[in-house]
Parts: structure tokens; sequence; C-alpha cells
């Protein structure tokens, strides 16, 4: 039995204050969820057990802990020979063992129907709880199809699709399942990778790497996917974290102080003669990593609406359970407008990202050609809105949304992250221009989605019709972020239209697609606010 807190401190009693809200069911609490992937072949079931796991208290309480107890980073040990290594407090332990056991990194790749779909909806649920540990399984997962073209790792493969959490210090060879990193960007380059003066060299069947990682993705990962010049130019390799009997040449300079989530590591590190594996041709570097780069961006696409998700949540149980001026504060009109309209810019980034990962899925040229394009669109958009949906629910609590103890707090510093990883707005954007110029059949499937919800609203209707007349032409370079907003807008309005709750699709046109659009929340109407909140919130 636990016993409640005391409210009857002496000085006063407690009122006013909504309770904790316990265990949560982050999967059957979501109705929105549940019903854009209704038709489609999910794996309902996996995802209520992980979702269920997630929602614990303990779980949140664990999440915490993994953020206020931070990686620490271990060069020497006591003799003053080097580690390298990093320390990881249980919690973070206890997110990657549960995430590594339900297929987060791995179902995509299992040949289930609706593996990517399925993989999308997990990294929706754990950003919600903590997104931190989200990173070395997100790379994982998008580094398998790099892996599996390349020839002699098979153990490799192998480790990364097992289901077994692995951290101990060992080879590869010795472990029951691995986690794979990135170290891509150096000081001089940035998102310009070409740039890299990392070298390698031959030795033997296998390579050796020198040169300067400017960031490094969690950096206790079993190997890493780097990009180092060879002979040819810059080349992909994969390099082992441990080798047989002795440490790779890999040396951890120090841990970044970052804004985002506490409980990952991201490092500065050094290779010297670190041993290597070389993946793809000699000087096709960027042609290799491109298709990782592709995956991760579905997770940044998704990510988003998690955050936005967990902070909805958050302000939503809050207002439902406090008063002010003798009403409570959801029963008050601006407080549901405010709720609505940011609800929306939750609903569609969740709508969008799970259509894109279904074009994941599907195996003809046409979801390829899609794919490629609605994922930079879901991420983009997904990432501008992001930001402003967690500090609205953060000003919706008032003061306790600034309190550490909500939560608000690490979503609202995570709110940035996925927007700058892998590319941020002007790279996403410039690339969405070079995918439509350069692939026809890219262009083609975004006319085709779009033209798919023609009839369903005039509103679209007239909306589709403008867009195609303004960007009949060839879009110039500084009007790419316009032109990705609107195509990202229309696509997200189409999907609601064919696939969501009639009136959150309805509200959605009426207000992203309306000429005089306010550029702040809570400018919609109260019948649409109603109905969107009881689509959202129902009960």
């Amino acid at each position: 039995m636990t016993l409640k807190p005391r409210s009857d401190l002496g000085t006063h009693e407690v009122e006013n204050q909504p309770e904790a809200a316990g265990d949560r069911d982050l999967w059957g609490d979501d109705p929105v969820l549940r019903q854009l992937v209704s038709a489609s072949a999910v794996e309902a079931d996996l995802l209520a057990s992980y979702s269920q796991n997630l929602g614990r208290q303990e779980m949140r309480a664990a999440a915490r802990d993994a953020n206020r107890f931070t990686p620490e980073l271990r060069i020497f040990d006591n003799g003053g020979r080097r580690l390298d290594e990093v320390d990881f407090h249980p919690a973070w332990h206890r997110f990657m063992q549960m995430s590594v056991a339900a297929g987060y990194h791995s179902i995509a790749w299992e040949g289930r129907a609706g593996g990517h779909l399925t993989h999308a909806c997990m990294v929706y649920l754990a950003s919600q709880v903590e997104p931190g540990h989200c990173c070395p399984l997100t790379m994982t997962y998008a580094a398998v199809p790099v892996l599996r073209r390349a020839e002699g790792l098979e153990y490799w493969q192998s480790a990364l699709m097992s289901r077994h959490y692995d951290p101990s210090v060992r080879p590869v060879a010795d472990k029951r399942g691995a986690t794979l990193g990135m170290a891509m960007t150096e000081k001089q380059g940035g998102s310009d990778v070409r740039a890299n003066t990392t070298r390698a060299r031959p030795d033997g069947e296998a390579w050796r790497l020198t040169g300067h990682k400017w960031f490094c993705s969690a950096p206790m990962s079993d190997g890493f996917l780097t990009l180092a010049q060879a002979d040819g130019g810059l080349t992909c390799f994969l390099v082992p974290r441990w080798l047989e009997g002795e440490r790779n040449g890999i040396r951890i300079q120090r841990l970044k102080d970052k804004l985002g989530n506490r409980s990952n590591a991201s490092a500065e590190i050094e290779y010297r003669d670190a041993l290597a594996y070389r993946i793809g041709g000699a000087g096709e570097g960027v042609r290799t990593i491109v298709e990782m780069v592709h995956h991760t961006r579905l997770d940044t696409a998704m990510a988003p609406a998690g955050l936005m998700r967990a902070a909805l949540r958050e302000a939503h149980h809050w207002v439902s359970h406090r008063a002010a001026f003798q009403r409570r504060l959801i029963d008050q009109p601006l407080m549901r407008a405010v709720l609505a309209d940011i609800a929306l810019d939750w609903v569609g980034a969740l709508a969008l990202g799970l259509h894109v990962a279904e074009a994941f899925d599907g195996g003809s040229a046409e979801d390829r050609a899609f794919a490629r394009i609605g994922v930079a669109l879901a991420k983009y958009l997904a990432n501008k809105l992001c930001p402003v949906v967690v500090c609205e629910a953060m000003e919706a609590m008032g003061g306790m949304g600034y309190i550490e103890d909500t939560g608000l707090p690490m979503l609202y510093r995570e709110a940035p992250l996925n927007g700058i990883w892998e590319g941020s707005a002007n790279v996403i954007c410039l690339d969405a221009l070079r995918t439509l110029g350069r692939d026809p059949l890219s262009a083609e499937m975004l006319e085709r989605e779009l033209a798919a919800a023609r009839g369903l609203h005039p509103r679209y209707d007239r909306a589709l019709e403008d867009h195609a007349a303004r960007w009949r032409r060839q879009v110039a370079e500084d009007e790419a972020r316009r032109f990705v907003e609107q195509a990202g807008l229309l696509l997200t309005a189409s999907v609601l239209l064919r696939r969501g709750n009639a009136g959150i699709a309805s509200a959605f046109v009426e207000t992203r697609l309306s000429a005089d659009r306010s550029r702040i929340s809570g400018a919609i109407g109260r019948e649409a606010a109603d109905s969107v909140l009881a689509a959202c919130f129902p009960g």
C-alpha cells in the first residue's frame, strides 16, 4: 500500500494542485496515433506493450535520473593508463535494455510488414519519456542497410540486429549485441563533409585512420561510421570501438556541454592510427553514407512529434486539474484555443511522419521516390514547430512549467536538437530542391500525393491551385524555406483529409492554409477548438 503525501502542512493546506499522473498508457491514451495507423500493417500489440512499459511512473523517474546524473568521462585508470570510456547512470541502461529488447533499432529490418512504420511509432513513443537514449538506437537502425552491403563484416550485421543490449567493453565478435554511432563532422567543414581532413592509409586488408572529429554521437557505441580521405577521395569506414586484446586508437578529448538531453554523451574524438574497415568504394563516401542519413531523417521527423505530444499531455493534465478565477483552466475559451491550436501542429507532424514511414516500407520505385522528398518536408516542418509547441505548453502551466519536476524544461532543451542533427533547416530545404530538380519521379509522387486530396475541402483546393501557380517556375535558392513550408503544409493537409479525424483535418486546413494565418498560437475558433480537443483528449 502506498500512502498519499500529506496535504495539511500546518501553515497551509495544499489545494488546487493536480495529483501525480501515475502510470500512463502512451498507446491507449493516444487516439490520434491509433487512428492514423489503424489501417496499416503496424505491430499494434508490440507497441501497446512497449508504451505501457515506457509510461510507468517509475520509468519517468528513471528518465529524470538519467538526465540528472550525467555521463562521466573516464580518460585514464588509477595508474594513468588510457581508458577512453564513458560511464552512464543505471537509469540510462534501463532505457537502452527496454528499447533494444522491443526491437526499436531492428524491427524495420526483420522482414515483417510495416517494420519502418512500427519503428517510427517507437521513436515517437520513446521521445515522450527519455529522448536521449534514442540517439544511439536511431544510428544503429540507420546503419543496418549500409553494413549489409559490406563484405566480410557479417558478424557486425548480426550484432546490430540483436535484441540483446550488451554495454560491456569487448570486441563485437564476443558480444551478444552492439550499437553503432557516427563520427562525420570536423571543425573546418561542418555540413560540408567533403572538406574533411582525416586521412586513411591501407594496412593489409584493413585501414588506419588519423584525424579529429568535432562531433561524435554516443561515444560508447561499439563502432562508428566515419568519413576519411583515402586515395580516390572521401571514403566511408567502419571504426570498431574495441579490438581483440586491445583498445582501438580512438581518443576521447572531451564530452560536449550541450543544450539538449543530458542523459546521452556527445564527444570530441581523435583517431590515432585507428583500425578501420572500408565500406563502399574508394571516393564514394558521401554516396555510401547517404542511405544512413536518409533513415536518420525519418527519426528526426518523428521525434519532435513525440516531444510535442509529451508537452501537450503535461499541459492538458495541468489545466484540467487547476482552477483560476473560479473556473478550471481547461474551461476557459482562450486556454482552449491555445491548446487546440498547438495540438494541430502536433497532430500534423505525427500524421505526416507516419505517412512517410509507410513509404519507407514500400518496395516500389514510387515509394522510394516519395520517401526521399516526403521525409525532407516532414523533418523541416516538424522541427520548426516543435520549439513553439513546447514553449506554449510550458507557458500554459505558468511558473510550474519552468520547473524541472514537470519535465517541460527537458523537453524544451531537446526541442531544437532534431532540427540541427544530420542537416539543419537550410541543408534540408536545399536538399529538397535538388531532389525535385534531379529526380522527376520524386516530383511526380509529390504532385500525386497532393492531388489525392483534391475535392475533399474547398480551401485545400484553392491553396493547392495557388501553390501550383506560384511555384510553376524554378524555385530560387533564397525561396527554398517558403516553398518547403508550403509544400509540407499541403502534404500534411492531404494526409489528414484522407486519413485523419474529420474535425482535426478541417481545423488544420482552415487555419494552416489560410492566407491570413496568425504567427502566434491561439487563433482558432471556439467550435474548431472544441472539436480538436475532444479528438485529441477524449474524456
